[in-house]
């Protein structure tokens, strides 16, 4: 088992930046691969980033060449940065984590998530 809690969350005005964190508390961190998701009202939760153990990245479409994904195994945590926020990134924003060295595009192979912390981008 590993306990995920995010921290970071805000209101933030469109074009700014917000940078999320999760610590993961219990097992071995380093061997769990790490995604962040976001679910905005009225819609479905989506994987927006991913990391493997070993730091390779996925990105959905709608937030790559903005946000980053990081993780410092050696602090247990994962990072999200968000740069040049549109307000359409306004959602809840999840950690996961899957008891894997590899990272999955697929929300269902994510069997660990934190409790969220919500992002608002005014216009």
């Amino acid at each position: 088992q590993v306990q995920l809690v995010e921290s970071g969350g805000g209101l933030v005005q469109a074009g700014g930046s917000l940078r999320l964190s999760c610590a993961a508390l219990g097992r071995t961190f380093s061997s769990y691969a790490m995604g962040w998701s976001r679910q905005a009202p009225g819609k479905e939760r989506e994987l927006v980033a991913a990391i493997s153990s070993g730091g390779s990245a996925y990105y959905a479409d709608s937030v790559k060449g903005r946000f980053t994904i990081s993780r410092d195994n050696a602090k247990n945590t994962v990072y999200l940065q968000m740069n040049s926020l549109k307000p359409e990134d306004t959602a809840v924003y999840y950690c996961a984590g899957r008891s894997s060295y590899h990272y999955s595009s697929s929300l269902n192979d994510y069997a660990y998530w934190g409790q969220g912390t919500q992002v608002t981008v005014s216009s």
